[in-house]
C-alpha cells in the first residue's frame, strides 16, 4: 500500500473511532443519552470512581486461606479483592493490603451515600508502604474506564459562529433576522465557522445548565416519575443544587438576556464534549508535590486577543479565567502527594474545601468536585497531631493506615518485575525474591506480648522467635518443636496474634525495611561481579553491608528484644533458612530426597494405627487376604520420629495423631490430606533419620566438585563416582528447579562447605 492509502485508511479508523465515541454532541442528543442510560450520565465522582473499581471486576476471596496482608493474616469469607489495583492498567500493581483498598472503596461508599465527597483521604504509613502506588493505580484505572463506552464522561464548551454563519453579528441582538434560525445547535459546525470557543474550565456537568428549580420536573419529562425518582436519590447535591462556575454563569446569564430569556436559543451555544481523564496532561487527574505554591490563582480572560470575536453582549463582561491544580483536578482526583510536609497555611483552605465542596479564588469561588487523597509517613502525622488545628482537620480527614507488608508470599510478589529486568543481564538464581523478602519481614516484626494471652497459651507465645511468628502470619505454620496439642491450643488464638498490635500507634508494619530499600539491595547484589549470579547469597551479602548502615535507617537503631529487632542476625538467620531449602533441593537432586516415599509412609502409619485402635483387619489389596495391621511398619514409624513407650502413652499419642487428620481435614474441605503439614515434626525427624547416613556420599561429591569443569570436558568415559554424581545432580537441578548450570554449582559449593565439611 502507498502512502496516501495508508493514511486514508487511517483517517477513516481515526472519524469512525471519534463518531462511535460520541465525542461532540448537542445539548439535546446529550439529554438522548441521558434517557438511555441516566446512571451513567449522571454520576458524581465519588459515584463514577467507585463504578471504575466495580468495572475492573472486583471477585470475593475464593477460600480462607487468601490472605489479609496488610496484617499478615487471612481475609474473611467474601472479603473483596479489587483488581484495579491488583492489575492496574499502565502502573504498579499494589501487593497485598487488601483491607486499605476495601477502606477506600468503603469511603467512596459513604460519600455517595452522604451526597458529597466531604472529606480528604489521607494514607498514612512508613516509607515505601505504597502509599503512591495505590494512588497511582486508582489514576490508571479511571485512565483506561474514561476511555470505555460505559465511562463516558461529559462536559461542555461555549461555542459562537462566525458573521458567515449569522450574517446578522452573532445572534444576540434584540433586532436580528439572522439565517442562524435554521440552526438548532453551533455544536457540530466545523472549526472555520467557529469565531470563539470557550469551554467550561471546571468541566462543569451538563445537567448544570438546566435551571436548578427545574432539573427533577426535566427528569421526570426525560425518564418517567419513577425512574427519576430512584435516579434522584441518588444524585450528589452537586448536581441537585449546585450552579456553574462562575464564569460559565456569567455567560448564561449574559446570553440568556440577549435572547429575551429565550432558553433554546442559548442552548445552542452549547458543544456537549466527551473528556478522558489522563495524568500527563493533568486531565482530572493532578499530583500536588510538596514544594510551597498556591493550587489555583486567576486571570482576567479579557486579556486573551483570541476571545477578541466574541459577541458585543459579552465584551462588558468581567470575565477571569481559573487555573492551577485545582482547577485540573476538576471532576478527577487531586493527589497531596507527602502532604504534611507543606507549611499547613498552605492547605488551610481544604478546612473549608472538604466540609463544603467550595474553595474561594480572587473574587469567585469554585467547586471542582474531585476525590481528595493524599500522603503522609508516619513522623509527619505524628507531629501534624500536635498541632492545635489538628482536630479541627482530624473531622475532614479520612486516616487510611498503609503498613509494610507481614507476609513473606506477598512481600516477594513486590520484587518480580525488578528480578525480571535484571534477568535480562543476569541470570537469576532461584529464592532470590524469598531471601530478601524474609528478611524484610523479620525486620517488621514485633515480639509478642504473653501477658496478653491465657496462661496455657502465653508459654507457647513467649517462645515465638521472629521467625517462627514470620512462619504462622504467611502460612499459619506452626513451629516444629510443637506437638499436636499444643498447635491445637494455638491455633484458636492465631487471630490474635495478628490483631496484637492493630490498634497501637507504634503498629505491627510501621517499622521496618521497606520494599524501596530492599530493591536497592537487589540492584546493588545484581552488580556484585564477585557472584556469576543475582543469587541469595549475592543479596546476603549485600545485607550483611546494609545492616552497618545505622546512621541511615532508622529501624537498624531500635532496641533489639528476645531476638526481635536483630538485623544483622536475621541474616544470619536468613542464610540457615536458604541452607535447608537448598539441602532438600540437592538431595532430592542427588536422590536421596524422596518426599513422595515419605509422604506415603505416614499415610501409611496412619491407617495402620486407625486399624489398631478399631481393633480390625485390612484386605490385602494384592493378595486379596484379610490381614491383621502392620505391626513392623508401626513400630519402625515410631521408633524414628520417637514416639512415647509405655501403652497407655502409646495409645494415647496414636489417638491424637488421628485427632489431628481429622482437624485438618474439617479447615482443608474437599483436599487431599498434606502429612507434611498436619505432621511437620515428624517428617523433620524422617528427613534427619534418612539423611544420617549419606554425609559420605555428600563429602565425596563436594571433594569432586572442584575438578567438575574439567571432568565434564574429559572425554574420559570412566568418571569417578563424586564426579559423575556431581555432574547428575547439576543436570537435575537445572531440569528440576530452573538454575543454570553456575547457579547450580554455586548452590552445591556453598551447601558442602556449610554443612557436609
Amino acid at each position: 500500500m502507498d502512502q496516501l492509502t495508508i493514511l486514508k485508511s487511517l483517517q477513516t479508523k481515526v472519524q469512525s473511532h471519534f463518531q462511535k465515541d460520541k465525542r461532540l454532541l448537542s445539548f439535546s442528543e446529550f439529554l438522548g443519552l441521558v434517557t438511555t442510560h441516566p446512571e451513567s450520565y449522571l454520576r458524581g465522582t465519588a459515584k463514577y470512581t467507585r463504578d471504575m473499581i466495580d468495572y475492573f471486576e472486583n471477585e470475593p476471596a475464593k477460600s480462607k486461606s487468601q490472605k489479609d496482608t496488610s496484617k499478615g493474616g487471612k481475609t474473611h469469607e467474601g472479603e473483596k479483592i479489587f483488581k484495579v489495583f491488583t492489575s492496574p492498567p499502565g502502573a504498579r500493581p499494589v501487593i497485598g493490603l487488601e483491607l486499605v483498598q476495601k477502606q477506600i472503596y468503603q469511603s467512596l461508599t459513604t460519600f455517595i451515600n452522604q451526597g458529597q465527597i466531604n472529606k480528604l483521604i489521607l494514607l498514612h504509613g512508613p516509607n515505601g508502604s505504597a502509599k503512591s502506588s495505590i494512588v497511582q493505580a486508582l489514576m490508571s484505572g479511571l485512565e483506561t474506564y474514561s476511555e470505555t463506552p460505559e465511562g463516558a464522561q461529559y462536559s461542555f464548551s461555549w461555542v459562537f459562529p462566525t458573521e458567515r454563519v449569522t450574517k446578522a453579528g452573532f445572534g444576540l441582538s434584540a433586532n436580528q433576522k439572522a439565517r442562524d434560525e435554521n440552526y438548532e445547535s453551533y455544536a457540530s459546525l466545523p472549526d472555520e465557522e467557529l469565531a470563539a470557543r470557550i469551554p467550561s474550565e471546571l468541566r462543569d456537568h451538563p445537567l448544570l445548565l438546566v435551571p436548578m428549580k427545574d432539573r427533577f420536573e426535566v427528569l421526570k419529562e426525560l425518564l418517567g416519575e419513577s425512574k427519576a425518582r430512584s435516579i434522584w436519590e441518588t444524585l450528589p447535591i452537586n448536581l441537585k443544587v449546585g450552579d456553574l462556575s462562575h464564569r460559565d454563569h456569567e455567560i448564561f446569564q449574559a446570553l440568556l438576556v440577549s435572547n429575551q430569556g429565550d432558553y433554546k436559543k442559548v442552548l445552542r451555544h452549547i458543544q456537549v464534549e466527551r473528556f478522558y481523564y489522563n495524568r500527563r496532561y493533568r486531565k482530572g487527574l493532578v499530583t500536588v508535590e510538596p514544594q510551597l505554591h498556591v493550587d489555583a490563582h486567576y486571570q482576567q480572560l479579557s486579556l486573551n486577543r483570541s476571545l477578541s470575536a466574541l459577541p458585543n453582549s459579552l465584551h462588558n463582561l468581567n470575565l477571569f479565567s481559573v487555573s492551577g491544580d485545582l482547577i485540573d483536578g476538576a471532576r478527577g482526583v487531586i493527589e497531596y502527594s507527602d502532604l504534611l510536609k507543606r507549611p499547613l497555611d498552605s492547605f488551610k483552605y481544604l478546612l473549608g474545601a472538604c466540609e463544603t465542596g467550595a474553595v474561594n479564588i480572587g473574587p469567585t469561588m469554585i467547586r471542582p468536585d474531585c476525590l481528595w487523597i493524599g500522603s503522609a509517613n508516619e513522623l509527619q502525622l505524628d507531629a501534624f497531631k500536635e498541632f492545635p488545628d489538628f482536630t479541627s482537620f482530624k473531622a475532614r480527614i479520612e486516616l487510611i493506615r498503609v503498613p509494610y507488608l507481614l507476609s513473606v508470599s506477598e512481600e516477594r510478589k513486590i520484587y518480580q518485575e525488578d528480578l525480571s529486568q535484571l534477568s535480562v543481564t543476569k541470570y537469576v538464581s532461584p529464592h532470590t525474591d524469598w531471601t530478601i523478602a524474609l528478611w524484610g519481614v523479620l525486620t517488621r516484626l514485633k515480639k509478642p506480648n504473653s501477658i496478653h494471652y491465657a496462661p496455657g497459651v502465653s508459654t507457647l507465645v513467649a517462645q515465638l522467635s521472629p521467625l517462627d511468628k514470620a512462619k504462622l502470619l504467611d502460612e499459619g505454620e506452626m513451629p516444629q518443636q510443637w506437638n499436636g496439642e499444643e498447635r491445637k491450643v494455638f491455633k484458636v488464638n492465631l487471630e490474635k496474634l495478628k490483631q496484637e498490635y492493630t490498634q497501637h500507634s507504634s503498629y505491627e508494619g510501621r517499622f521496618g525495611a521497606s520494599a524501596r530499600e530492599l530493591k536497592s539491595v537487589l540492584y546493588s547484589a545484581a552488580q556484585n561481579s564477585e557472584y556469576p549470579c543475582l543469587s541469595p547469597l549475592a543479596v546476603l551479602r549485600e545485607l550483611e553491608i546494609f545492616v552497618q548502615k545505622t546512621s541511615e535507617h532508622e529501624f537498624l537503631k531500635l532496641d533489639i528484644k528476645d531476638g526481635y529487632h536483630d538485623a544483622a542476625q536475621f541474616v544470619q538467620i536468613v542464610r540457615e533458612e536458604y541452607l535447608s531449602r537448598i539441602d532438600r533441593e540437592v538431595r532430592e537432586c542427588v536422590g536421596l530426597y524422596d518426599s513422595k516415599q515419605w509422604e506415603e509412609f505416614i499415610k501409611k502409619y496412619v491407617h495402620q494405627i486407625s486399624l489398631i485402635l478399631r481393633k480390625e483387619m485390612s484386605k490385602n489389596p494384592l493378595t486379596g487376604k484379610v490381614e491383621p495391621p502392620d505391626l513392623a511398619l508401626v513400630e519402625e514409624f515410631e521408633k524414628i520420629i520417637e514416639a512415647p513407650s509405655t501403652e497407655i502413652e502409646l495409645t494415647s499419642f496414636r489417638n491424637n495423631v488421628i485427632s489431628q487428620i481429622g482437624a485438618w481435614s474439617l479447615d482443608h474441605v474437599n483436599e487431599s490430606v498434606q502429612y507434611a503439614k498436619v505432621f511437620p515434626e515428624y517428617w523433620l525427624k524422617l528427613e534427619q533419620h534418612y539423611y544420617q547416613g549419606q554425609k559420605e556420599l555428600l563429602a565425596k561429591m563436594s571433594t569432586a566438585l572442584d575438578t567438575y569443569n574439567e571432568a565434564s570436558t574429559s572425554e574420559s568415559s570412566t568418571l569417578e563416582e563424586g564426579l559423575k554424581l556431581a555432574k547428575d545432580t547439576i543436570k537435575n537441578m537445572v531440569n528440576r528447579y530452573g538454575y543454570n548450570e553456575a547457579g547450580a554449582k554455586e548452590v552445591i559449593g556453598f551447601l558442602m562447605k556449610s554443612r557436609y565439611h
